[in-house]
């Protein structure tokens, strides 16, 4: 069986990336070898940070694989610096694949950018000359040019998945014209795991947690303690949702409390206490933060 080797970075979530193009060879009875150039810290919500392996590591990783099973088809991914490159162009004419698939990761699902101008340059001078076709996200063709280009969607994970199954009918021994006609078509749904159910659930519970307690605070980290995530996952969330961070609801849900008791019989000061400010001037000085006006002035135009 031709062996197909991967070189990309990690998904944590496995939407993408290695775990991605394991599990797509793999389910179609191909013979996935598998290098990683890239740690992601990443979720459903996107990239949170990257450990980019050094370069001596990815082509020692190439070379003790690619020398004990020679690979068929070799398929590029995630890879962030110029030393890597290298690696990557010396392991190529080295063992000499029969067929070079690149699938490059320019941009992030959110539109983080993962390779620099220098690198964008040298790849397409260096590389791209090297690859059988380059399997690309449309909003990333601008940056890469290739004699044969096959263009993907941008959805999370779905030229990942197009690249893998074109790799495996490769393979298999069809052409690449042959391949990608093939591969669009046999290609099996995939889940968008950019909004899971998981994400909606943790937010409504968010959103009825800080409304039911509605007091006067800024620790974000308090809330995610109680629904048990962290403090950047409730931030990622809120982002996702409703493109708001989580002090930002808060301030909201706290705002309209306030506006609500203006409306009662209860004093200013009272507000205050029961909302857990400080002081009647943290209220006021919060309160004309977000309406340019004063409590009492407000409270006037509520009754008018």
């Amino acid at each position: 069986m031709n062996a197909i080797l991967t070189i990309t970075g990690s998904d944590s979530a496995g939407g993408a990336g290695i775990q991605a193009d394991i599990k797509t060879i793999s389910r179609m009875g191909g013979n996935a070898l598998s290098v990683i150039s890239t740690l992601t810290m990443q979720n459903s919500l996107g990239i949170q940070d990257f450990y980019d392996i050094p370069a001596e590591i990815i082509e020692r990783q190439i070379e003790a694989i690619a020398d004990d099973i020679p690979p068929y088809v070799i398929k590029i991914g995630l890879f962030r610096s110029r030393y890597t490159l290298d690696a990557i162009i010396r392991c190529l004419h080295k063992y000499k694949p029969v067929w070079v698939l690149f699938s490059p990761v320019v941009t992030s699902s959110n539109n983080d950018l993962l390779m620099n101008e220098e690198l964008i340059y040298k790849v397409q001078e260096e590389l791209i000359p090297l690859c059988s076709a380059l399997v690309i996200k449309r909003r990333d063709c601008e940056h890469f040019h290739c004699d044969k280009t096959i263009v993907a969607d941008d959805s999370h994970g779905q030229c990942n998945e197009l690249c893998s199954t074109i790799a495996l009918l490769l393979s298999q021994g069809m052409s690449i014209d042959e391949a990608e006609k093939k591969a669009r078509y046999m290609m099996p749904s995939i889940e968008n795991t950019e909004l899971s159910s998981r994400c909606l659930g943790l937010y409504h519970d968010f959103v009825a947690m800080q409304e039911d307690e509605c007091k006067n605070s800024n620790d974000v980290n308090y809330y995610a303690a109680k629904l048990n995530v962290s403090a950047r996952y409730l931030s990622q969330i809120t982002k996702k949702v409703v493109n708001q961070s989580p002090k930002g609801i808060i301030d909201s849900t706290l705002l309209c409390r306030i506006k609500e008791l203006l409306q009662t019989c209860k004093t200013i000061q009272e507000i205050a206490y029961e909302l857990e400010f400080s002081s009647q001037a943290h209220l006021t000085n919060f309160f004309k933060r977000f309406t340019g006006i004063t409590p009492s002035e407000y409270r006037k135009i509520a009754y008018l």
